[in-house]
């Protein structure tokens, strides 16, 4: 698994230097959009019902990466200039993110 050598905000983008060499760029905005909280992706219950809020589809320009931090060794945890913070970026999750974006 690759890990994360650098992370930097330049401009509205989130850049990320992977172990490998490799390079990706988020749009702060966009990467907002993708957050894998439950609170932006909406939550189910064990019947498939939705059951908490889905902020899919929701317009999120003009929002800013303001900070990180490190989870454990496998994830990222942005807070957003909207409030937003619980959404845990793995980095897994972030390569896969940078093939769409």
């Amino acid at each position: 698994m690759k890990s994360i050598k650098d992370l930097q905000l330049i401009g509205s983008e989130v850049a990320i230097s992977w172990s490998d060499g490799s390079e990706s760029y988020f749009p702060m905005d966009k990467l907002r959009a993708a957050s894998p909280s439950a609170e932006t992706q909406g939550e189910k219950d064990l019947l498939g019902n939705a059951i908490s809020g889905d902020q899919k589809g929701v317009d999120f320009t003009g929002v800013t990466v303001e900070g990180w931090q490190p989870v454990g060794g496998y994830a990222i945890q942005f807070f957003f200039s909207d409030g937003h913070k619980t959404g845990i970026y793995s980095f897994d999750y972030l390569t896969a993110l940078s093939e769409q974006l």
